[in-house]
């Protein structure tokens, strides 16, 4: 009985996480589609707006697909009360849980990231916070950067 689950269940969820990826990198390629100053000013209107709703449901649906059901106790900080949330020990894929759940914030991420073939596209409609490795200065300019976002007045998402 295992192994004939495994046998279909196998295949079908890694035919619904491709779609879900492939979806996922079209919303985020339509929401960054011609937008100006890519990265420097904040998605604004409909395009936020389908960051939020359609790529958290997409991103909960696919961790759903692979297995995981997570339930949120409490009420989740809003942008104004925490424009700075932290999640520990941001080394795995949960950082995506969490950011599902807490509407598609602006994250902290490696440079090199960016350039990554999907991941790169629906990375970058975040809007995230790049580091690079190669920079003296991207440690000072990533605490300036993630100052000036908590310090925005809500213009910016929360940053994880």
């Amino acid at each position: 009985q295992t192994v004939l689950q495994g046998i279909i269940l196998l295949p079908l969820r890694a035919i619904c996480i491709a779609f879900i990826l492939l979806l996922s990198w079209l919303f985020a390629s339509i929401a960054t589609f011609r937008h100006p100053g890519k990265g420097s000013v904040p998605l604004k209107g409909w395009r936020r707006r389908m960051i939020q709703t359609t790529l958290s449901r997409l991103t909960r649906t696919l961790f759903f697909v692979m297995g995981f059901q997570v339930k949120v106790k409490g009420k989740i900080a809003s942008q104004l009360e925490a424009p700075i949330f932290v999640a520990a020990p941001h080394s795995s894929f949960f950082d995506a849980i969490i950011s599902a759940l807490t509407g598609m914030p602006s994250i902290v991420s490696r440079a090199e990231n960016l350039s990554t073939p999907v991941f790169g596209t629906i990375l970058s409609s975040l809007q995230p916070v790049s580091v690079s490795r190669q920079d003296p200065d991207s440690r000072k300019n990533t605490v300036t950067e993630i100052t000036k976002r908590a310090l925005s007045g809500g213009q910016w998402p929360q940053v994880i």
